[in-house]
């Protein structure tokens, strides 16, 4: 009998436990935590389902009630990866490796969570690039694609998806052709015909340089012959006469010169003697 009446609770302390539970339940149903680079959209049970007349919950600490319900989206730039077959404009099948960066649009997450859901992606983000990637690429040929054109396709499909999902409450942010694969027979016809068109610049860079070497050297040789003829009409007999007479002057200043003669062969002097 002593044993049993030491187990008994008092009176009043079920019920202080009975509401303890019930707290914790609630308050561990009524709590949230969204994490950096997320954000939380609030469902209603009975205050008329997603809402989209406010902000979605930011990061941090967040208490709601316990019948109603939180959907946390990430709210960073991601990363799409597809691969298509497509058609080139002359009907060949062509491998195409695509990725978009995107992010849902933080403001509108209430109306993205409403009308497209958490798998947005395969609803909205797929078929739009998908479809884009296709249009644009069939305007295209392999060639083009494979080489000269990649940079504009990559652009135009961004272009042509962001027109898809701008009223999607999507960000598209940019979209990368990261690989294009061709039939191996067309990819080598075509890296044949880019390595003709390569040695025929180099050839024709080589021609053009030579014939500006030569032309170089036609002007050189021109400028030379037109000094040559300036310089013999200009050259009479009295100044070559004097330019004698100076050069021998020089000369009879020199130790080893003797005598100078006035009067020697076509009027300019003679040097005789050395030592």
């Amino acid at each position: 009998m002593a044993q049993q009446a030491q187990l008994q609770f008092p009176k009043g302390i079920l019920p202080i436990i009975f509401v303890g539970i019930l707290v914790l339940i609630f308050i561990s149903k009524s709590t949230i935590t969204i994490e950096a680079g997320e954000a939380g959209v609030l469902w209603k049970r009975f205050g008329g389902g997603v809402v989209t007349d406010e902000p979605p919950l930011g990061e941090g600490f967040h208490l709601v009630a316990p019948w109603n319900t939180v959907i946390v989206y990430e709210i960073r730039q991601q990363e799409l990866t597809e691969k298509m077959k497509v058609l080139s404009s002359n009907g060949l099948d062509i491998q195409l490796e695509a990725t978009a960066w995107y992010q849902p649009e933080s403001n509108n997450l209430g109306m993205l969570h409403q009308t497209k859901g958490t798998n947005y992606l395969d609803r909205v983000l797929k078929p739009a690039m998908r479809s884009a990637t296709r249009s644009v690429v069939g305007r295209y040929t392999p060639e083009q694609i494979y080489s000269s054109k990649r940079d504009a396709i990559q652009e135009e499909i961004f272009d042509e998806t962001k027109k898809i999902v701008q009223d999607q409450y999507i960000q598209l942010n940019d979209v990368l052709v990261r690989d294009v694969t061709l039939p191996p027979a067309i990819k080598d016809a075509i890296e044949r015909k880019l390595g003709q068109e390569q040695e025929s610049l180099e050839y024709e860079f080589r021609l053009e340089k030579a014939q500006k070497e030569a032309e170089k050297q036609r002007i050189e040789a021109q400028g030379k012959a037109d000094a040559n003829r300036i310089l013999s009409a200009s050259l009479t007999d009295k100044i070559l006469r004097d330019k004698g007479i100076e050069a021998t002057l020089k000369l009879s200043e020199s130790p080893n010169t003797k005598v100078v003669v006035v009067g020697g062969q076509d009027g300019l002097p003679l040097i005789l003697g050395n030592n």
